[in-house]
């Protein structure tokens, strides 16, 4: 157990580092650059101002050096600074925001793993009954419908039309600061409703899946045809025997959700008006500011990589019968 954590922390260096020369070189196949935006917006931007700001951030350099460059000062965990007028830290600006994206992702997976897995297990104790297909319908209805298209609907329903909830932002501003805490609590937790609401309808469809087919895998084995057979009851057989073989698909699963989230928080925090790190990635992508948007990409990529070893991790422990590190 302890050479395969070894061995998959070491493997975790070569992938980070082949993320970043393709997230690199991505970024700057995108047409126009930082100088190019800047001149679009000030008419009076000289070539020779542009040559400097070329030259100051080395954005004169060819590619390879620039990346080389960029990744010794990321070794340091420095990002550099912003291309923004304002020119401030990276890290300033990430550390910003970071804990209201991290917070949103945490609430959303949360609460897709506690509906999406009692949907995929009763799904699979009742398959192919009027509830099951009832509730494939569902959740494939939230992975088939675009996220945006369904938050703007939600936006103006419940929003505008009901007006029973915030149409943006984290908080009510301007009163925000004179609230009692329970009332700040209630105040944010009415403006996640609709963000994190969406967001687990969307992601129900592959947790739910998962479980409905690994549940309907435990429940032909052998061991529980036997149990049945001595008569224990079926919450027992299904909650205690079948539902923690039945989690091992599921927990892979987990690594390749933080992904998935960190790209949606994109959506929601620029269609909501959030200030996490989303909406920074989609303002620095159209200002093309490279530091930015590489410094959110290594955190996204830090992230997916430690979810992946996590769940690779608590795969190991939830099965007693895998032996990593032993031939």
């Amino acid at each position: 157990m302890l050479s395969y954590t070894i061995r998959r922390l070491l493997m975790m260096i070569p992938m980070f580092i082949g993320i970043t020369i393709i997230c690199f070189i991505v970024i700057h196949l995108a047409p126009g650059n930082a100088a190019e935006m800047r001149a679009a917006m000030g008419p009076k931007y000289s070539e020779t101002a542009r040559a400097k700001f070329e030259k100051m951030y080395g954005l004169d350099k060819p590619l390879y050096e620039q990346y080389i460059i960029w990744l010794k000062k990321t070794a340091v965990l420095d990002f550099g600074e912003s291309f923004a007028i304002d020119g401030r830290s990276v890290k300033e600006k990430i550390r910003e925001r970071i804990h209201i994206t991290v917070g949103l992702n945490l609430l959303s997976m949360f609460f897709i793993f506690l509906i999406g897995l009692p949907l995929g297990i009763i799904s699979a104790y009742w398959q192919n009954s009027v509830l099951d297909k009832a509730i494939t319908v569902i959740v494939f209805i939230g992975f088939a419908v675009p996220a945006f298209w369904l938050a703007v609907i939600c936006m103006y329903y419940f929003s505008i039309y009901l007006g029973v909830l915030p149409i943006s932002g984290l908080y009510t501003e301007y009163i925000y600061d004179t609230m009692s805490f329970w009332e700040k609590v209630k105040d944010i937790a009415a403006h996640l409703v609709l963000p994190v609401s969406i967001s687990v309808f969307g992601s129900l469809a592959g947790i739910s899946r998962f479980a409905r087919t690994s549940t309907l895998d435990v429940l032909h084995e052998d061991y529980i045809t036997a149990a049945r057979a001595r008569g224990i009851g079926e919450g027992r057989i299904l909650f205690s025997h079948a539902l923690r073989n039945a989690l091992l698909p599921v927990i892979t699963i987990l690594g390749l959700s933080i992904p998935g989230l960190i790209g949606s928080s994109v959506i929601f925090e620029s269609i909501f008006s959030i200030p996490g790190m989303g909406q920074l990635f989609y303002n620095s992508v159209m200002m093309r500011d490279y530091p930015v948007i590489m410094g959110i990409l290594v955190i996204g990529a830090l992230l997916t990589l430690i979810g992946n070893f996590i769940a690779d991790i608590a795969y190991a422990f939830a099965d007693p019968r895998i032996r990593y590190g032993k031939k």
